[in-house]
């Protein structure tokens, strides 16, 4: 993949710092490069769980939602019938038909 002109450039690069130091600065270089790659690759890896979790804390954060929807569907439904009940109670109650007097 490298031409050879870049081969060339490289090769003909001369540094002005004895080899030695070079070295260790380079090792050094990629030691710490290394480490911060490692330590990426675990945020990522952190963040990845932590999306998971999420996810799968909003779907079942809707399914309780949805749930619970119905419920209170159910409870109004319930509450129309006893109120209609209540009300057709009171009309019999107030006509009289079963001998039951008023009270005042």
């Amino acid at each position: 993949m490298d031409t050879p002109e870049l081969k060339s450039d490289i090769a003909e690069k001369e540094y002005k710092s004895p080899k030695w130091k070079l070295i260790r600065f380079f090792e050094s270089s990629r030691d710490k490069w290394k480490i911060k790659a490692k330590d990426a690759k675990y945020q990522i890896k952190l963040l990845r769980k932590r999306v998971k979790y999420l996810e799968q804390n909003k779907r079942e954060f809707k399914k309780r939602s949805r749930n619970l929807e119905i419920e209170v569907q159910q409870m109004k439904d319930k509450e129309k019938k006893l109120l209609a009940e209540i009300d057709r109670l009171k009309k019999i109650f107030d006509s009289g038909k079963y001998g039951i007097p008023k009270t005042v």
